[in-house]
């Protein structure tokens, strides 16, 4: 049913399904259309209606649109030009949700600091889509070996869930990602670019609605140094991040992405350098929770 790809960093090569993000988006946008009914013929009060806008109706439609420019990528392999800009469109039920809601916060609060920047309607219209297009793109960097764009992102999910009220929003998602990332980190599956745009747009959509951006952007903070040094790479020396498997272990060497600085002329297994990058994104992400508490 699934096409299948080879697998770089398994001997023989063998051949996995990809695509099975598209998995992760029909059951996900099935579980918040499920909360958004429920809550409206019982009043349950799972989901938040502002001026008749839905929170888990918005977060719905924004994984549909990340699914289906990850299809598009998976099937017509996208020049990253285009990959890069595609994010917007997914930013509009976002914007709309933040326009209809007046308690959502339009200043963004710099930690440590102290300073509070207050943005009015450019934070709908500016901020908003930068935030969708920057998560997605970054989250959809970092990935190439089994389990590192499943199992990354649930930990920053997590991290968020912990400090919102609508945490409920995300317990089906992140159950059935985490179903995924079981089979994707035994190099069973891969959730292919569907996976890693809609779990891109998913962070981005519920830190939005869930006002988290300071816990958003320290939990991010590994992903951003990935893509920067993969973008300055390519634009300074016109030369992708490569490593090198020799059978059991991967070593690089240079340093064009964070998986290459951390085998850098040291190798590590596959699994090691996913421990170590997974071990990274929960530092930050816990850093980002106690920023948030305090």
């Amino acid at each position: 049913m699934f096409p299948k790809v080879p697998d770089q960093h398994k001997v023989g090569r063998p051949l996995v399904p990809n695509g099975l993000g598209v998995i992760y988006v029909l059951t996900t946008v099935l579980y918040l259309f499920s909360i958004y009914f429920s809550n409206r013929v019982f009043n349950l009060g799972l989901d938040t209606l502002v001026n008749g806008v839905s929170a888990a109706l918005t977060l719905a439609v924004c994984i549909l649109f990340g699914g289906f420019m990850g299809l598009l990528d998976d099937f017509m392999d996208l020049k990253w030009r285009y990959k890069a800009f595609m994010p917007l469109i997914a930013a509009l039920p976002l914007m709309y949700f933040a326009f209809e809601n007046p308690a959502l916060r339009t200043s963004i609060s710099i930690p440590i600091v102290g300073t509070t920047i207050q943005l009015g309607e450019a934070y709908i219209f500016v901020i908003i889509p930068l935030i969708v297009m920057i998560v997605t793109n970054t989250v959809n960097q970092l990935g190439g070996l089994n389990g590192l764009e499943t199992i990354c992102p649930a930990i920053v999910i997590l991290g968020l869930m912990a400090f919102s009220k609508l945490n409920i929003l995300m317990v089906g998602p992140l159950f059935f990602w985490l179903i995924l990332a079981y089979f994707n980190v035994r190099g069973k599956i891969f959730v292919g670019n569907a996976g890693s745009f809609a779990i891109g747009i998913t962070i981005a959509s519920f830190a939005v609605i869930s006002d988290l951006k300071a816990d958003l952007f320290i939990s991010l903070l590994p992903y951003i140094f990935n893509s920067s040094i993969i973008l300055l790479s390519v634009f300074f020396t016109h030369k992708k991040a490569k490593v090198t498997f020799d059978g059991q272990k991967l070593t690089a060497d240079s340093r064009k992405s964070l998986v290459t600085v951390i085998c850098y002329r040291r190798p590590l297994s596959e699994r090691r350098i996913v421990q170590i990058i997974a071990a990274i994104v929960a530092l930050f992400t816990l850093l980002g929770a106690l920023i948030q508490l305090l």
